[in-house]
């Protein structure tokens, strides 16, 4: 904030002015060039004291250093706030409060006092978001009321008495090593799922690929019967048409019959009985017997 007496003020967009006139606040200035005019010491020509504020109304952070505050369950803590904030009524944030600044380090400070006493240790831990959130609700509509707004409010630090920061540590250690238990426990269920998966598809697989070669198998069984079938029939055929024919042909019947006997004839184990009367007397039999 800047107070000047000057016969001429330039205003950058990055502030506003507060114009007063012995005293009174005439009106906000937005960013210009704007003119002063000179003081007479005349009675009769005196003419208003002109005063001009400055206020920046650029976004800026406050921090919280080190607030010491006992949480829910008598832990005590310390605690460091960043708060992003930013002007935006010049006239409220001069009139409205002393110090603007001072007072939103006053609001933020007893907000997260009562945000974090009514939190235990592990929602903190776990929950930092909370803290900013209540914060937030807590100080947005008091600030508002004299000009400022709050972008957000973080938790920048966090320090723990030494005995329960090397608690907290162990703390954390188990928790890492039992999610990387938790990992591994995941990751094994899984290349077991996927393995038990694997051999039931190759089971599956080879199933199929059984059921298929049986398939194929009968298939061609029952091909193989059907042309055998149909060779016997063939041949069936063929010896009733040669039947046909040698009853037509009496010759061609007995030529076929001295071929199978020139054939029989060039076995030398075989036996041939011609002409033989089986119900004639042996002697007959060997009469009729050639020399």
């Amino acid at each position: 904030m800047t107070t000047l007496l000057r016969n001429e003020i330039i205003i950058k967009d990055t502030h506003r002015g507060l114009w007063y006139e012995d005293g009174v606040l005439k009106r906000v200035l937005e960013a210009g060039r704007y003119e002063i005019p000179h003081e007479s010491w005349l009675p009769f020509l005196r003419k208003p004291r002109v005063e001009v504020v400055v206020v920046d109304v650029r976004e800026r952070d406050l921090t919280i250093k080190g607030q010491e505050i006992l949480t829910a369950d008598k832990v005590a803590i310390r605690v460091s706030i960043i708060v992003q904030f930013r002007v935006t009524d010049a006239r409220a944030a001069i009139h409205n409060v002393a110090n603007y600044e001072d007072r939103l380090y006053s609001d933020v400070q007893l907000a997260a006092r009562r945000s974090l006493a009514s939190m235990v240790l592990d929602e903190i831990l776990t929950n930092r978001n909370r803290l900013s959130e209540d914060i937030l609700k807590d100080v947005k509509e008091s600030a508002a009321g004299y000009g400022v707004a709050i972008g957000r409010a973080d938790v920048k630090d966090l320090v723990f008495p030494g005995n329960l920061q090397e608690i907290m540590n162990r703390v954390l250690a188990a928790e890492r090593n039992s999610q990387a238990q938790i990992v591994e426990a995941r990751t094994k269920a899984e290349a077991q799922r996927i393995d038990a998966e694997a051999r039931a598809e190759v089971t599956r697989l080879a199933a199929q690929a059984e059921a298929e070669a049986r398939r194929l198998k009968e298939q061609a069984d029952l091909e193989a019967a059907q042309d055998r079938a149909a060779a016997e029939l063939k041949a069936l055929t063929d010896r009733e048409k040669a039947g046909k024919i040698f009853r037509q042909n009496p010759a061609l019947l007995r030529l076929e019959e001295l071929r199978a006997l020139r054939e029989l004839a060039l076995n030398a184990n075989a036996r041939i009985y011609i002409g033989f009367d089986q119900h004639a007397p042996l002697d007959e039999r060997d009469s009729e017997r050639p020399a």
